[in-house]
């Protein structure tokens, strides 16, 4: 069974922006959230380039620290990065590893601290 049509969706459906990033730092993917998210960067049209251009010399940096400490640590899988105050959600940088625990790539994942406004089990 192909599971990386299951997989996509899963990213494809999430509501905070994924950008997922190769070892060298080329965005190789953005779901919908993250297109819309970065629209006036250019949003889709960042597939294929640097997420490093995307950013500050200092999170060049911060960015670039994070992944060498993944790729010396195959334990080290998560790393907190900052917490955005006026969304109210914390950011971390989470590595990707082949079967072999290889470091293949790196996402940026959002946590959102506000209380869901969805009404529970709403179908309607």
């Amino acid at each position: 069974m192909d599971l990386l049509p299951y997989f996509k969706s899963i990213i494809d459906q999430d509501r905070c922006a994924v950008v997922v990033c190769d070892t060298q730092h080329t965005i190789i993917y953005m779901n919908p959230a993250a297109a819309e998210r970065y629209s006036k960067h250019g949003g889709s049209a960042l597939v294929g380039k640097s997420v490093l251009d995307c950013h500050s010399p200092k999170s060049r940096e911060a960015i670039k620290k994070v992944v060498d400490r993944f790729k010396s640590d195959s334990n080290k899988d998560i790393v907190y990065t900052f917490h955005n105050v006026k969304e109210n959600k914390d950011v971390y940088m989470v590595a990707l590893r082949d079967e072999n625990k290889n470091l293949i790539g790196y996402y940026e994942k959002h946590e959102y601290r506000d209380k869901e406004t969805m009404k529970m089990y709403d179908l309607g």
